[in-house]
């Protein structure tokens, strides 16, 4: 992790706080719609972290092996982020 590191991070303590919250209100037995809509938000959350990674692989990752000249190296960063994008649809 390169530039977003620190705003991935941030991202992802608010995201244990929210998971925190979500945990407590299943323990004190709440609303399911109440539950389901944070859950929701949580996953957009996520996805929003997910975004700022694979930026972050194609903005440094990708782009040192590209400058590189390796095509070894270029077809391998490339299947890996085919892959990551593949994995964040599903």
């Amino acid at each position: 992790m390169h530039e977003n590191r620190e705003a991935t991070l941030k991202r992802l303590k608010r995201l244990e706080g929210q998971v925190r919250g979500i945990a407590r209100m299943v323990e004190e037995d709440r609303y399911c719609v109440d539950v389901l809509t944070q859950i929701a938000a949580v996953r957009a959350a996520l996805k929003g972290v997910e975004k700022l990674v694979i930026d972050d692989h194609a903005s440094h990752c990708i782009e040192d092996a590209l400058a590189s000249g390796d095509r070894e190296d270029q077809r391998a960063k490339f299947t890996e982020l085919l892959e990551l994008l593949d994995k964040a649809r599903g």
